[in-house]
């Protein structure tokens, strides 16, 4: 059985919180990729950032709906929600609008339970590791390829 190692992506373009928007949508671009890890300096996970990302920046602000009573206002929706929205809207770096719990598999991970998280988790990019180390990276892309191959 085919494992996450044997069609991952390696080795794995990063970036660095501080990273700009604009060096971000210049490099996914350039690389023709939909996604990256966000790493610290000595090479740790700390988020990862994707296109939807990008695309989340540019969208119309939902206005959560909220109803007045007795000089009060009680939003029928979650306003840490709409705290994040606004935060990501306005970031001019990753570390503002990267995804920071980020979902990873083990580089021995079967191809078929990697498609199943991704499936699952509505991820398009998902980091692998072996032990604590960043070792690759497998997109929606390398499991096409490897129906083919």
């Amino acid at each position: 059985m085919r494992k996450a190692r044997d069609i991952m992506t390696s080795p794995v373009i990063t970036v660095h919180s501080d990273t700009s928007v604009v060096d971000l949508a210049k490099l996914l671009s350039e690389h023709r990729i939909n996604g990256v890890p966000v790493v610290d300096d000595d090479g740790n996970i700390g988020g990862i950032v994707t296109e939807a990302d990008l695309i989340d920046q540019n969208k119309k602000l939902h206005i959560p709906s909220v109803l007045f009573f007795m000089d009060s206002a009680i939003f029928l929706e979650n306003p840490k929600k709409l705290d994040k929205e606004l935060r990501k809207m306005a970031g001019t770096t990753v570390g503002d609008i990267c995804t920071r719990d980020v979902i990873t598999v083990e580089d021995e991970t079967p191809i078929d339970e990697v498609a199943s998280i991704m499936a699952e988790k509505r991820i398009s990019t998902i980091p692998v590791m072996q032990g604590k180390r960043l070792v690759g990276i497998v997109g929606r892309g390398d499991l096409v390829r490897s129906i083919v191959t």
